[in-house]
């Protein structure tokens, strides 16, 4: 019988394919558009998830449900003796919480880590854990370290259109219609818990700077050492505008060329939903297995 199993959700845009090249699975999460279910990466492309989006679907996130974790657990530990399951931060959703109840029934084997990651940046920590169980560490031993290190991160993100805001009751209408007047692009912040309000843009170009500036603030601050250290890295999420995620790399790259730069990904659907396309995000975070 193998050790251990390391398993994510498609949060993280690792998907079934990829989540194969790399040893691990994979929880495909489901969603709802105008009351059809479908499954991430599976029954739908981003393409097609955005032009409903845009052609004013109703889009609801969802979550994998207790027979469906268990069936896969059970299933994997017929091989493994243990699980490792890194799923979306519990402050963003009630899987994780949802996922240490049903793991208690294991007897210790289903080891449920809150990293308090979504997106491109759960992504970072599942490389971390696959790096961690190379080096021979146990499930245990992975947990432990991936939640001590969770609050080394920051994500900052920039929303394009303030429609989906709007939409998700997370502004009024009077403040969208103001806003789009004036073109302000909303940058929100995330330390793994809710999207908070960090400040606002009068361009995406003024948005981008304002989060360049405000990553190297926190690196050359709160995460100094770390950053010092090389044990720091950067990546982009983006909704649908791959164009300017990439040139949005180059602004990165150039400002902060210490920095290991990771990955360019799509953004997740449970967060685009929400932020809409053109929404761009940035984050750094811990990762001392590079």
């Amino acid at each position: 019988m193998e050790k251990l199993m390391i398993i994510t959700d498609t949060n993280s845009n690792i998907m079934p394919k990829d989540a194969k090249e790399l040893g691990i699975e994979t929880v495909t999460m489901p969603f709802t558009i105008d009351d059809v279910e479908y499954m991430d990466g599976v029954d739908l492309t981003n393409e097609e998830f955005f032009q409903k989006m845009q052609a004013g679907a109703d889009v609801k996130t969802s979550q994998p449900s207790q027979y469906f974790l268990e069936e896969m657990w059970e299933r994997i530990l017929k091989d493994y003796e243990e699980i490792v399951y890194i799923p979306t931060s519990s402050g963003l959703s009630g899987t994780c919480e949802n996922a240490k109840v049903y793991a208690e029934k294991y007897n210790g084997r289903v080891h449920v880590v809150d990293n308090k990651r979504i997106s491109v940046f759960l992504k970072e920590s599942v490389h971390h854990a696959i790096a961690l169980k190379n080096q021979g560490k146990s499930a245990s031993e992975i947990k432990e370290i991936l939640e001590a290190t969770s609050h080394i991160q920051s994500t900052y993100l920039v929303v394009n259109q303030l429609k989906y805001l709007k939409k998700g009751g997370r502004i009024s209408p009077a403040v969208a219609a103001l806003g789009a007047m004036l073109n302000i692009k909303p940058i929100l912040y995330t330390r793994g818990e809710n999207f908070d309000k960090y400040g606002m843009a009068l361009s995406m170009a003024q948005a981008k700077k304002k989060m360049i500036e405000k990553i190297r603030y926190d690196l050359e601050n709160e995460f100094k050492e770390e950053y010092e250290n090389g044990h720091m890295t950067v990546s982009i999420a983006h909704a649908n505008c791959l164009k300017d995620a990439l040139r949005f790399k180059e602004e990165v790259e150039k400002a902060l060329p210490k920095l290991k730069f990771r990955f360019v990904d799509d953004m997740s659907l449970s967060v685009a939903c929400h932020v809409g396309p053109g929404a761009l995000a940035l984050s750094v975070s811990f990762n001392d297995s590079l």
